[in-house]
């Protein structure tokens, strides 16, 4: 008996259905390996984007505070930190602290937005306090120009009364006063000019500080960069944090002195250094 013939539709029709398994597995594989080639080609990217805006989102002033912390210096309210800070950088900060001041004005509840006055006080705030009242903190100390005592002067010199400007660093209120300096220059010492005493007094005021710390830093000052017999510093000022608020006695006063050498150890100096600055 003759062998059963398949149908040649049949047969076809199965053929036609493997190769479109085939070619529906294959595309199938090829899509899953597209998108994993895909996946990846657009990961690098990122990651890349998101490491340099990381970078670039990190405020200056955390910048410069790890700098200060890797050399573990001190930074406090009234030290210099101005060999921390790279050329350029101050403008940063101001844009900086002008942002945060904004947001001190708005959480105070103030309309930045409709009251012309206070439309751009958070860059005027930022910029005083960066570039004025605070920039003895950002700035390198001024250059003493020194001279030879060639006429080998010992007598009593008296610098002042100083104009001073600064701020309590507890509140950030103003201190007004005046300074005066007495020196006592060796035949070996040095000496700078008289407007040098005001620009070294100005960059040392231009801090937040106690006034009884304040003093003591410009007498060390002046003792290492003259290196004179006696160093004699007296401050009168008005402080802000006791007149504007607090006790508000705008009548108090803080006087303060320091002494070094023989302004320390004579007594008679001492007096007529005293003398002749109650006179002025």
């Amino acid at each position: 008996m003759p062998a059963k013939k398949t149908p040649i539709k049949a047969t076809l029709k199965k053929v036609t259905a493997k190769r479109a398994k085939t070619a529906k597995t294959a595309k199938t594989a090829n899509t899953a390996a597209s998108k994993k080639v895909i996946k990846k080609s657009i990961k690098k990217p990122i990651a890349k984007v998101l490491t340099k805006k990381d970078e670039a989102g990190t405020p200056l002033s955390i910048v410069i505070r790890k700098r200060i912390q890797a050399e573990k210096a001190r930074f406090h309210a009234n030290d210099n930190i101005a060999r921390f800070i790279q050329p350029g950088e101050l403008e940063g900060l101001v844009d900086e602290v002008a942002e945060k001041m904004q947001a001190v004005l708005e959480s105070l509840v103030i309309d930045t937005v409709s009251d012309h006055n206070t439309q751009n006080t958070s860059r005027r705030v930022a910029k005083m306090f960066v570039q004025e009242v605070f920039n003895g903190r950002y700035i390198e100390q001024p250059v003493l120009t020194k001279f030879p005592n060639i006429s080998r002067l010992n007598e009593l010199m008296i610098i002042g009364p100083i104009t001073v400007r600064s701020a309590c660093s507890h509140h950030l209120c103003p201190i007004m006063g005046r300074i005066w300096i007495g020196v006592l220059p060796s035949k070996e010492s040095a000496l700078i000019g008289l407007s040098k005493y005001s620009r070294l007094t100005e960059w040392v005021m231009c801090r937040p500080q106690i006034q009884e710390e304040a003093v003591v830093e410009l007498a060390d000052m002046l003792e290492k960069k003259i290196k004179p017999i006696g160093v004699a510093v007296v401050m009168d000022a008005d402080h802000f944090c006791m007149q504007w608020r607090g006790v508000k006695d705008r009548d108090s006063k803080m006087i303060n002195s320091v002494m070094r050498g023989a302004f320390l150890k004579d007594s008679n100096l001492r007096r007529e250094f005293l003398a002749l600055i109650e006179r002025k």
